[in-house]
């Protein structure tokens, strides 16, 4: 009984192994292929694809960091009166066409302020804590109000005032709605097509700018 038992498995699993390699498509038995000639199809010049050796593949990663980016658009915010003078005589030196100072009507500005406080050390710990309830915050555009934390920026009182309110049922209980800035009349400085050439030299500006940060424009 048990030589029999022996010999039904081993016939077993020589039907199986037959019938997994197609041994037996002949008689119209065997596993489903599979196969997607579609995809086949839509092969777009597959003899073009190879392997490259790390040595070639380090080189064509060093050729495209290098490769010159693209040139951008940069503007600032409203410039004080004062900083006008100062940005035209660091300016005088680049290309023409490469920069201009344009009129721009800066709306007012609330934020929801936290501060100031006594260092960046209770500045470091407000963040922790703000961290651990999930309320983000952002850096101050205005320096008079260092040191300290806006939790958001609104193009009205009232809209900073709703959210403060939402984040008071959050845990937050002492910020407050602070104007950060006026609406004010000015220039603004918009450098058009800010290539290779020019980037490194956006460090000269900074000190006209008072540091303040130059952002894509709209």
């Amino acid at each position: 009984m048990l030589r029999l038992i022996v010999l039904l498995l081993v016939l077993a699993n020589a039907a199986f192994y037959a019938w997994a390699h197609g041994l037996l498509l002949a008689w119209g038995v065997g596993p489903t292929q599979q196969s997607e000639p579609q995809r086949l199809v839509q092969q777009v010049r597959p003899e073009a694809v190879r392997v490259l050796p790390p040595a070639e593949l380090q080189r064509v990663e060093a050729q495209v960091a290098q490769a010159p980016r693209p040139p951008e658009c940069l503007q600032s915010a409203a410039l004080d009166p004062a900083q006008v003078a100062p940005l035209r005589a660091a300016l005088a030196g680049w290309p023409a066409g490469s920069w201009s100072l344009d009129p721009v009507t800066q709306p007012a500005l609330w934020i929801i302020y936290m501060g100031k406080y006594a260092g960046v050390e209770q500045v470091a710990r407000k963040r922790a804590e703000l961290r651990q309830i999930g309320v983000s915050f952002e850096a101050l555009a205005n320096p008079d109000l260092e040191p300290g934390l806006s939790l958001g920026s609104f193009p009205s009182e009232a809209a900073a005032n709703a959210q403060l309110a939402a984040l008071a049922a959050r845990g937050v209980h002492t910020a407050r709605v602070v104007q950060e800035r006026p609406a004010q009349n000015g220039l603004r400085l918009q450098l058009p097509a800010v290539d290779d050439t020019l980037r490194p030299r956006l460090d000269e500006l900074k000190p006209a700018l008072a540091n303040k940060p130059l952002r894509p424009c709209h």
